[in-house]
């Protein structure tokens, strides 16, 4: 047994909740990592995760075996980094879950600058609308827009959202300009949906915040489909303004009801707390940092 490597695997195997996902993780046959870990157990003595026929369990001695070792591993990564950080670049994989109009508009075409940068460093991005868990689906780094109420992220705010009530020009010459909340009820209003529950519009009057109905004639879960179903002419949407910030540049579609604009939402780039950060992710982080604060839309206020 390379006791090491099966540190390693039984780590991953407590992550990710699954024999055959570490093996798809670390790149290795299933039996592979089913041998480590029956020749980790046998040699420590004891149960450290307990299996069935359709669910896999830690043991208390196997949590707090898990601790140690994380931590063990996690001292070992920093100082192999550290040794390794005056002969060579940042090297390895990063992890990373965003949203797909997000990854699409503004990481993707910058990511080649990253990738002269650090060559050696691979990116594999989990596009989803979903929140990940990120010790659970071995994730290095998210974009998560909000405030965050997870004490197990670590969060650095990278940049700001801001959100904008908006529609075609050639919608708004059909149906006429809302200036109040009372004129919107009577538009079409495209919805967007998270987790299969209808968004609410949030407004601020008068120093107060409103929440608007956000259901409408269409909804969807996907923001470069409310973009597409404004530029259709289908309604009225609320939605993040970096979405549209060419069509709102050339006039093709037109913010209504800027008085009402509620405030900014953070964009922070998290990670897990309690693991030592690499370079390679320190240095990703830095890059998504710069990639807001050259986006009007997406940079900070104090940026």
């Amino acid at each position: 047994m390379d006791k090491l490597e099966a540190m390693r695997m039984f780590v991953r195997v407590v992550e990710s909740g699954s024999f055959s996902q570490a093996a798809r993780d670390l790149n290795v046959g299933q039996p592979t990592v089913s041998k480590q870990l029956a020749a980790l157990e046998a040699h420590l003595g004891t149960q450290l995760l307990a299996r069935n026929s359709r669910a896999l369990s830690v043991t208390p001695t196997g949590q707090d075996y898990y601790e140690d070792t994380l931590r063990i591993l996690q001292d070992l990564d920093l100082a192999e980094e550290r040794v390794a950080a005056g002969q060579s670049a940042p090297a390895g994989l990063i992890r990373v879950t965003l949203s797909p109009a997000f990854g699409r508009m503004f990481v993707i075409p910058r990511l080649a600058g990253f990738r002269g940068a650090f060559p050696d460093v691979s990116i594999e991005m989990e596009v989803s609308g979903r929140h990940v868990d990120l010790i659970e689906e071995g994730m290095d780094v998210a974009i998560r827009i909000g405030r965050l109420s997870d004490s197990t992220l670590v969060a650095r705010r990278i940049g700001e959202m801001r959100m904008i009530t908006l529609a075609s020009a050639a919608y708004l010459a059909r149906h006429g300009t809302p200036t109040t909340l009372d004129e919107l009820r009577h538009h079409q209003r495209i919805g967007y949906v998270y987790q299969r529950d209808i968004v609410g519009w949030g407004f601020e009057v008068e120093g107060r915040q409103v929440t608007f109905d956000g259901g409408g004639a269409f909804r969807t879960n996907d923001a470069e489909h409310v973009r597409g179903a404004v530029l259709a002419g289908l309604g009225i949407a609320h939605h993040a303004s970096w979405l549209f910030t060419d069509v709102l540049a050339s006039g093709e579609v037109v913010q209504v009801l800027e008085r009402y604009a509620p405030p900014t939402f953070p964009i922070n780039a998290v990670t897990a707390a309690g693991r030592r950060m690499p370079s390679r992710v320190r240095h990703f982080i830095d890059f998504l940092a710069e990639i807001c604060s050259e986006e009007p839309q997406l940079k900070a206020g104090d940026a």
